[in-house]
Order: C-alpha cells, then sequence, then structure tokens
C-alpha cells in the first residue's frame, strides 16, 4: 500500500530528496554542538586564551546557524513535498472514481468517498510530512547522540542502556493500545458525514416536518461517538508524557550523581565538568528523539487505516472498460434488446430485469409505464451502459454498447434523471454542459423549446443568474426544464427522460413534448413517466410490472390488451389524481 502511494510523489521527489538532505546536515550539526561545547568548557576551566575562547565561540555560532538554515530549508522543501504530495493523492482518488460505473459507486458511500478525500488524505499527508522530516530526523539524532555520549562518558553512559529500552518498550505498548480506537473513529467518520450530506440535502423536509432536533439530537449521538473513540486514544497516548518525565530525571539524576562521583573521585581525569554538560545535553536529545519516535508511531498507526481506505479506493477495478479497439460512431439511434436480464450484484438472487426483448427504430417515441420499483430506470441505464447486461446485449445503431468507446456512445445519448441536477454555476454555464461550444441562439432556443425560456428571462440576470449548489434557489418544474434543455444542447441520437416532467402541469409538458417532434425528429425518445398523459402519443407504449415486460402496444391497443394499464388509465382520467 505504501509504494502504491509513493507513486503519488511524482514530480515532488527534489523537495523530497532535499529535506532528507537537510535534515541529515541538521542533526550531524546539533550532535556536533555539545561535543565543542564540553570541549569549550574543559579548556576555559584549563585556563584559555581569550582568543581560543572566542574562535571556538565563533565556531559554536557558525554551526548554530548552519543548523537553522538546515532546519528552515528543510521545513520548506517539507512543506512543499507534503503538500504536493497530497495534492497528487487527492487528484488521482477523485479521477479513479470518475473512472467508476454505479456500481463500483454503488461499492462505497457518497459520505465514505468524501472522507477519504478529506480526513483520510490529510492523515497521510501529515504521516509523509513527518517520515520524511521527523522519522529520518529522530533515529539518527538517538543514533549519533548515543555514539558520541559513549565516546565522551564512558561508563556514565550505561545509563542509556536503561532508560531506552524503557521508553521504548513503554512507548510501544501505548501505541498498540491505542490503535483499536483509531481504527474506529475513521468508520464513524463516515457515519458521521453520512448524517450531515442527508440534513443539508433534506433539509426543507426536515424543517417542514419539524425535525430539526431529531437530526440535532442523530448528529450529537454519531459526534459523541467519535469524541469517546479519540478521548479513549488520547488518553492512552496522553501516558507518552509522563513515561518521558521519568526517564528524563532518571537520567538526569543518574549523570548528575554518577558523574559527580567520577569527577571528584578522578580529580577530573576521567570525567569533567564539560562532560556532564555534554552528557545531559545527548541525554535529552536521546529522550526526545525516543518521543519523537512515538509521535511518529502513533500518526502512522493513526493514518495506516486512512492509507488503507485510500488504496481500496485507488485499486478498484471499473467494471466498465472500453474494449481494445472501440467504435466511436453510432450510426443511429435504434435500440435493441435481445433477450436481456440483470441484477445489480452477482451475489444477489433476484434479477432487477428478466427476459426483456424489445426493437426500437430510430426516431421513434417510445414510453414506458409502470409501478414503483417495476425497474423502469433500471431498463433505459443499460443503453448508455450506466451498467452492463448480466445476461443478453443491448445494441444501439445494431451494435452490441459493450463494443462502443463509452464516452462516445454516451455523447449519443442524452439522460434525463428523475433526480434533477443542476451544478453551482450560472444557467449559462449549466446549459453548456450539454454543449459546452453552444451559442447563445443555440441556448436561448434550446430553453425555448424546453419550456424555460420566459421564466430565465424574468430573472433580473438572465441567463447570467447564478444556480446554487443543487438548484435549490430555482422550483422543482424549473430545474427539470432546464435539465431538459441541457439535454436537447446535446443533439443526441437517444434522449431518455426518467419521469423529468413530473413537476411541470400537463398543458407545459405537452409543449414539451411537441417540442420535440419539431427539434429532434430523428432522435430515439424514450419517455418514463406516471402519468398517461405524458405517454399516451407515443409510437410505442412499453408496461413493466416487476421486471418484465407486462405488454407493449400504443395507446389504443393497450387500453384493450393491458389490464395494467387501463388501470392507471381509469385512476387518473376517472377521479383520480391527474398529476399522478
Amino acid at each position: 500500500m505504501i509504494l502504491r502511494l509513493t507513486k503519488c510523489i511524482r514530480e515532488y521527489i527534489i523537495p523530497t530528496i532535499l529535506t532528507l538532505i537537510f535534515i541529515i546536515g541538521e542533526v550531524i550539526i546539533e550532535c556536533l554542538i555539545p561535543f565543542i561545547t564540553a570541549y569549550l568548557v574543559n579548556r576555559i576551566k584549563a585556563g584559555a586564551e581569550t582568543k581560543e575562547i572566542f574562535l571556538t565561540g565563533l565556531i559554536l555560532m557558525t554551526l548554530a546557524i548552519v543548523s537553522l538554515c538546515c532546519g528552515g530549508i528543510a521545513g520548506f522543501t517539507c512543506a512543499k513535498a507534503s503538500a504536493g504530495f497530497a495534492k497528487n493523492l487527492r487528484h488521482d482518488v477523485f479521477n479513479k472514481i470518475q473512472t467508476y460505473s454505479f456500481e463500483n459507486i454503488d461499492k462505497f458511500s457518497s459520505s465514505s468517498l468524501v472522507t477519504r478525500l478529506t480526513t483520510d488524505i490529510t492523515n497521510v499527508q501529515m504521516s509523509f510530512m513527518m517520515v520524511i522530516r521527523t522519522a529520518v530526523r529522530s533515529p539518527l539524532m538517538l543514533v549519533f547522540s548515543v555514539i558520541i555520549a559513549y565516546i565522551m562518558g564512558g561508563p556514565l553512559a550505561t545509563t542509556f542502556v536503561i532508560v531506552i529500552p524503557v521508553l521504548a518498550f513503554g512507548l510501544i505498548i501505548i501505541g498498540k493500545k491505542a490503535l483499536p480506537s483509531f481504527k474506529k473513529v475513521f468508520k464513524k467518520y463516515d457515519k458521521l458525514n453520512e448524517s450531515i450530506e442527508e440534513n443539508i440535502r433534506g433539509m426543507r423536509v426536515v424543517k417542514g416536518f419539524s425535525r430539526e432536533n431529531y437530526e440535532k439530537d442523530k448528529f450529537a449521538v454519531a459526534a459523541d461517538d467519535i469524541c469517546k473513540d479519540f478521548t479513549r486514544a488520547e488518553r492512552i497516548v496522553a501516558l507518552n508524557g509522563p513515561l518521558m518525565q521519568v526517564c528524563l530525571y532518571f537520567n538526569m539524576a543518574f549523570v548528575l550523581i554518577v558523574g559527580s562521583k567520577l569527577t571528584i573521585s578522578s580529580k577530573a581525569a576521567d570525567l569533567d565538568v564539560g562532560q556532564i554538560s555534554a552528557m545531559l545535553t545527548y541525554g535529552m536529545q536521546i529522550l526526545m528523539s525516543l518521543l519523537m519516535l512515538s509521535m511518529i508511531y502513533v500518526m502512522i498507526t493513526m493514518s495506516a487505516e486512512s492509507i488503507k481506505r485510500l488504496c481500496e479506493v485507488l485499486e478498484e477495478v471499473p467494471s466498465l472498460t472500453n474494449p481494445d479497439n472501440p467504435i466511436t460512431e453510432i450510426a443511429d439511434g435504434s435500440i435493441e434488446f435481445e433477450n436481456v436480464s440483470f441484477k445489480y450484484s452477482k451475489k444477489a438472487k433476484k434479477f432487477a430485469l428478466s427476459d426483456i426483448n424489445l426493437n426500437i427504430k430510430s426516431g421513434m417515441t417510445v414510453g414506458i409505464i409502470g409501478g414503483t420499483g417495476s425497474s423502469k430506470s433500471t431498463l433505459v441505464q443499460l443503453i448508455s451502459r450506466l451498467y452492463d447486461t448480466t445476461e443478453g446485449s443491448v445494441k444501439v445503431g445494431g451494435i452490441d454498447v459493450r463494443e462502443y468507446d463509452i464516452e462516445s456512445l454516451r455523447n449519443s445519448v442524452a439522460v434525463v434523471l428523475q433526480k434533477n441536477l443542476l451544478f453551482s454555476g450560472t444557467i449559462n454555464e449549466n446549459l453548456r454542459w450539454g454543449n459546452e461550444n453552444a451559442t447563445n441562439e443555440e441556448i436561448i432556443e434550446a430553453c425555448k423549446l424546453a419550456q424555460a425560456h420566459d421564466f430565465v428571462s424574468s430573472f433580473p440576470e438572465g441567463y447570467d443568474t447564478h444556480i446554487e449548489q443543487g438548484g435549490t434557489n430555482v422550483s422543482g418544474g424549473q430545474k427539470q426544464r432546464l435539465c431538459i434543455a441541457r439535454a436537447l444542447l446535446k443533439k443526441p441520437k437517444i434522449l431518455i427522460l426518467d419521469d423529468s416532467t413530473s413537476a411541470v402541469d400537463t398543458k407545459t409538458d405537452s409543449l414539451i413534448r411537441a417540442s420535440f417532434k419539431s427539434y429532434i425528429p430523428e432522435t430515439t425518445k424514450i419517455i418514463i413517466a406516471q402519468r398517461i398523459s405524458s405517454v399516451e402519443d407515443a409510437d410505442m407504449i412499453i408496461v413493466m410490472d416487476n421486471g418484465k415486460i407486462a405488454n407493449i402496444g400504443t395507446h389504443d391497443e393497450l387500453l384493450k390488451t393491458s389490464e395494467i394499464y387501463l388501470d392507471v388509465y381509469k385512476q387518473q382520467t376517472n377521479g383520480g389524481d391527474n398529476n399522478e
């Protein structure tokens, strides 16, 4: 997993290497300074001349400045490398998600993907920064300090034989105890983000049913759950401090007591004041290095779960891929289903669609009627290859959709989904999703055909009116008409309206359908609807029931042959709900 993520360093490899070089330089100099300081103390005690003291002091000052420069440059290059690494990683994860089919997206919840793109990448970025800086600095400082301490202190350095294993063992135990709590947190972050996402998207429903307190309580439970896990983990990690203090003061006491005794007994022949001072400094450096290593251990432990979650996204294999030699030209909008059966998962026991056989000629208008859960939307999603069939084949223009280049196929099929979505930006920008090179005249014409021009013109800023995220500042009917206009700008060979006029009145619905005949007569039009009036003029009407085609025919034929169609018709024309 780590090797997979290192590929994201790419153009930031030079700042990464420079960080390592300057950190090594900083460590070497910091380890030399106490050594030279001890020499200076001993020379002063021995009665050194002012010139010698001045030169040694100048050397120390120069080393301190160089060490400061090394540290500063390392900090700069480290920040650049870690931020660049995170940028590349975020870019790779986001791009990978764009290659997913609906089947892949169904595997990850949207809230989980958001958490992985934000919290998980931030954790990995912090770990990367600590690895290239602290994880190099601390071991080097530890090794150099121990070596020089033995050179200078001799038997006095045996204190580290006691302190280092005790501190290292304690820090490892602390890290292992904290790990389970950190692992739990990330899954709970997904639930928290899911709660936030649902609340924001459904804010109108929440307020409409006065469920604010319920949502607050639900959010509080999720937040408290995360807080408890973090508190439990932080309590364990907080033991680093007391353990560090115990080892630090033991080292100081040992050095001062044993060092003073050796100095006095040998009359400074074996050990002098300078060496004792250096031993205290090296002791501090060694213990701080161990403490930093424990922090790195905890951080890497935390980010290990994040790395795993990010690699799951990066290594997910898209279930839909282009063939080796894809066809890029779609001849026409004819559609053929041959013995098609489909289920969303290989593990699913029941097929969502069964034994579908259809033959739709290019330019036809086809209506699809059926109850909730009859798989109307599933049927049309196979046309643009949002899913692949489990059995059988779907052909567009006489060729199996699996032989087409996916982008070319989807550019020839415009879909206006049941859940219409507008993006933040101007109306113009949203409409140009259909055709980025569309002229203003083409945009206005498409809006007139979709019965959207009048209400857009009524806005003070017209087509430059800003649309809020999700299109929250326009009504449901206005949103639907803008999405239809966007689809018309593609001038597709196949146009699919998935219950896309449910929020407009029957007159507007009729005008939109009439415009299709004049504007895109050669385009195959598939209209999924709940209202009989939306499909009664279609060349062919398909009645779906429980994932199967119950009946096919024209409006008049189905009134005679289809009980389902007749029942819906009676409900909508004889005192039923005309807006269904």
